[in-house]
């Protein structure tokens, strides 16, 4: 148990070490944990609400829903497909679980993520939504958000490690994912009952989407069913993720210093 607690320790320290790295390049520093997910919102703003005219009532709330939790897969999957590259040096010197490496880039983007749910809470004041007690949900809905980025990002650490074509279908799978999770449009919307089901069941994201929404923007409770499901179905995987890779673990070293 003592050890599993030091790997937590050390994977929060490699974090935070290299937020303050990241932080001193730049010259706005941490401003941009802000600016960031803003910026982007305001692109799609422009776009759909501004040039295409396809927004309606409160449409920057509705993008923020959307596009603030596929940010957070997104560069949780994008940036741990390179994890054990960018830390080849240490695999070289030391023998340790090539796990931590991944979850060092999903802990840095985890505390990047408060700052981006500051935002969006705000933004839920800003449009009058009232704060009940059915924005305890988002717990939950948190919880299980991060439990569904862990797996694909442990998955694209591996592939990366073996290939680094990977990258770009990783880039390009991101992509596609962008465009058929809801956040631009409401997944409610689908007139066809079996294809939006199916839709909320096969993609994670979008129901996840949709709980932020519903909490958020109209004062509901989530599919609680359904969020049990993937919270059981994904810690599943998660252990099947980290048995692969004590399975693949002198493996993976070889790859790494061999790449």
């Amino acid at each position: 148990m003592s050890s599993i607690f030091r790997l937590l320790d050390i994977i929060d320290l490699q974090a935070r070490a290299k937020l303050k790295a990241e932080a001193s390049r730049l010259y706005l520093s941490y401003l941009w944990w802000v600016l960031e997910p803003m910026l982007y919102v305001l692109v799609f703003y422009i776009v759909f609400e501004t040039l295409l005219n396809r927004g309606g009532p409160n449409f920057v709330f509705f993008l923020m829903c959307g596009k603030i939790p596929y940010l957070w897969l997104n560069k949780s999957i994008v940036n741990s497909g390179g994890a054990l590259f960018e830390n080849r040096g240490l695999i070289g010197r030391i023998d340790v679980p090539k796990i931590i490496f991944p979850y060092i880039t999903l802990q840095e983007m985890l505390y990047k993520q408060w700052v981006g749910f500051l935002v969006l809470f705000a933004t839920a004041l800003y449009f009058d939504s009232s704060i009940t007690l059915n924005w305890l949900w988002l717990i939950p809905v948190i919880v299980v958000n991060y439990l569904v980025l862990v797996v694909p990002s442990l998955i694209a650490a591996l592939l990366v490690t073996w290939a680094q074509d990977f990258r770009i279908l990783i880039q390009m799978g991101m992509l596609f994912l962008m465009f058929v999770s809801g956040i631009f449009w409401d997944i409610n919307d689908i007139q066809n009952e079996f294809w939006r089901d199916f839709l909320l069941t096969a993609n994670p994201l979008a129901f996840l989407i949709d709980s932020y929404r519903k909490i958020l923007m109209y004062n509901q409770a989530p599919d609680l069913i359904h969020l049990a499901w993937l919270a059981l179905a994904f810690a599943i995987m998660i252990v099947i993720m980290h048995r692969i890779y004590e399975l693949l673990r002198y493996r993976l070293t070889r790859l790494v210093l061999e790449a």
